[in-house]
């Protein structure tokens, strides 16, 4: 009962006051807004003096370069700056991921700008061309960032342009929240101006001498906002510190501590911007934009991997099928997809036909496997007709692998978390598979492992992950995997 109190409590809290977001200041607003105009004019001003600079180098260059195209190449841009989130203001908060999104934007800029003059009706475009605008749109973004770089050092330490904040409460939620702010190069962290018990009125209803003292000594100072780390259960004791704020002219911003109550991670979010929704689990797939992002890199990299791979390589594989055993090229079985629900997975057929393959896992030496399914286990090149899946949406280049029904089913029952991993869509490869997991599970704790490993990608993806994964997996297919039977 104390706990559903305790949980019920933070919702009328978050509901009446302000909760610890993302922290903007007129520096972060603003600095998008100028990064994004001066990347837009150094990308014209590169794409114009690359094209006098290839014509003076005695190269021949189409005129649509120089009249159409730079249309074209503005509005990749800005899809690819949207894609990365380079402008965002999760983005810019850090300028490690400034330098991040922005490489990452200029080499998917260089992939999608290179495609669309290959299938352009002028495909004789010059190759000197995009030698030169990338090397100098490479060159003239990295002074870009080095010239932002020295102006954000004397914005906020020569002319202190930081917002002053400060911490009221000992618990560790305000210890967190101030080792946050301290690693904030925007703000400026004043310090702590009172313990938990600070927070709450007294049986006078005032707060005492040595808070107001705490309050005008910060008001003095400079310091505009105190985030205060409350107790759900004490909500409705601190109208007194909030007189006390206002009196002083500071803004308080509450957040619930929660660490008695709630187990971490967790996260706070609006439904319609007016019900507050706490979620127990970090899922950053849940975001519509990543999930854009995550659905994009899939069909790119599905529709290459189609076109340039399996276009001759399906045939070569399915010949060697069918000159050794009866049966069809391609092995469909219905698995565990996103949220339970069923598809059918393609492979290439490694085994013999049988009545088993719905029921029994295949095992190291297994009889039915045929000797060219045996060469595409070790390689993993039975798994490729997965890639028609990823294109119709029935799976991820990277996810959990999916199961067989049966085993969905048995696994479920005995292991708590089993589930966890339907939140997501299955993948040809994954966290798990690349760090050991893959193939039969003998034992009871290799599929606890296996969970273990999905879950974290489920609540740790990032685009940066997919591609590690990828690499990894492309590694151990090269060296061979002791598992791959």
């Amino acid at each position: 009962m104390r706990h559903r109190n305790a949980v019920l409590a933070v919702f009328l809290l978050i509901t009446r006051f302000k909760v610890l977001m993302a922290i903007q200041t007129r520096y972060s607003y603003l600095l998008r807004y100028v990064l994004l105009l001066t990347d837009v004019l150094m990308l014209n001003a590169v794409y114009f003096a690359s094209f006098y600079i290839t014509s003076e180098l005695g190269k021949e260059v189409v005129d649509e370069l120089d009249l159409s195209y730079v249309i074209i190449c503005n509005l990749i841009w800005f899809f690819c700056s949207l894609f990365c989130g380079l402008y965002s203001l999760y983005g810019i908060r850090r300028l490690e991921r400034i330098y991040r999104e922005t490489w990452r934007s200029i080499v998917f800029h260089f992939i999608l700008f290179t495609l669309f003059l290959l299938f352009s009706k002028d495909s004789d475009f010059s190759r000197t061309f995009l030698l030169v605008f990338y090397a100098l749109l490479c060159v003239s973004f990295l002074l870009n960032r080095f010239a932002g770089t020295a102006f954000q050092y004397v914005l906020l330490n020569k002319f202190k342009a930081t917002k002053k904040v400060a911490v009221m409460g000992s618990n560790q939620t305000a210890i967190r929240i101030s080792k946050y702010l301290q690693k904030q190069k925007s703000l400026e962290f004043f310090g702590f101006v009172g313990d938990d018990e600070s927070i709450y009125n007294d049986e006078g209803g005032i707060v005492s001498d040595l808070v107001s003292a705490k309050f005008s000594e910060a008001a003095a100072y400079g310091v505009q906002d105190v985030y205060v780390a409350v107790s759900p259960n004490r909500m409705t004791e601190v109208s007194a510190l909030v007189e006390e704020a206002d009196r002083q002219c500071i803004r308080l911003k509450f957040i619930p501590d929660l660490g008695g109550s709630l187990a971490s991670p967790y996260t706070i979010s609006y439904m319609g911007g007016e019900f507050p929704i706490i979620t127990l689990r970090q899922e950053p797939l849940e975001e519509m934009s990543n999930r854009f992002k995550k659905r994009m890199f899939d069909l790119v990299f599905s529709s290459l991997v189609i076109v340039f791979v399996l276009s001759w390589l399906y045939p070569l594989i399915g010949l060697l099928i069918k000159w050794e055993s009866k049966g069809p090229v391609l092995f469909k079985q219905l698995r565990s997809g996103r949220n339970d629900e069923p598809f059918w997975c393609y492979k290439f057929r490694s085994m013999t036909v049988n009545s088993q393959s719905d029921a029994l896992q295949a095992t190291k030496n297994d009889a039915r496997i045929t000797k060219i399914g045996a060469f595409l286990r070790r390689s993993s090149l039975d798994e490729m007709p997965q890639f028609f899946n990823v294109f119709l949406g029935n799976m991820s280049v990277v996810g959990p692998r999916p199961h067989m029904l049966k085993h969905t089913e048995e696994y479920k029952e005995i292991i708590g978390k089993f589930m966890v991993r339907h939140f997501l869509k299955p993948g040809i490869t994954g966290w798990a598979q690349v760090n050991g997991y893959r193939g039969e599970t003998r034992l009871l704790e290799d599929m606890d492992n296996r969970v273990k490993y999905d879950i974290y990608y489920l609540e740790n993806w990032t685009t940066a992950l997919d591609v590690r994964i990828i690499f990894m997996t492309v590694i151990n297919a090269v060296r061979g995997e002791e598992n791959a039977y």
